[in-house]
């Protein structure tokens, strides 16, 4: 795929360079996982499945937390999400991982938000 100005923008594979790198970013609002057939203009994520349309939406009673990666992680990459989801199921804590071409997006249980960003950053300072 091209970027916006026709260059080919791939992401970074090493697992390792891409944890050290990641750079967690917690998002203030609130989300909402819920089905429908309409989507609101502010939706983060429609995805299509064969029982019912899931979206992801800010809503200010969700009980879901945002979690953005700053590494620009390529589609092809293996293991960022295994470890991801490790750091955190090692501390209790569910990870919705949703990847976009150039970051990887994680929803926690909005109550574990900062132990989440506290996994994330230890995993990360193991890998620096």
């Amino acid at each position: 795929m091209a970027g916006a100005a026709g260059r080919r923008l791939s992401g970074e594979t090493d697992l390792v360079t891409l944890i050290a790198a990641m750079r967690p970013v917690l998002h203030a609002a609130r989300y909402r996982f819920e089905t429908g057939h309409a989507a609101p203009p502010d939706a983060f994520a429609i995805i299509h499945e064969d029982e019912a349309t899931t979206i992801i939406a800010p809503a200010p009673d969700g009980n879901w937390a945002r979690i953005s990666l700053s590494v620009h992680s390529s589609l092809s990459a293996v293991g960022l999400s295994a470890a991801i989801a490790k750091a955190l199921a090692d501390r209790g804590i569910s990870a919705n991982i949703v990847a976009g071409y150039y970051h990887d997006h994680i929803f926690v249980q909005w109550d574990k938000r900062h132990e989440a960003m506290s996994a994330l950053h230890i995993l990360s300072e193991t890998k620096s």
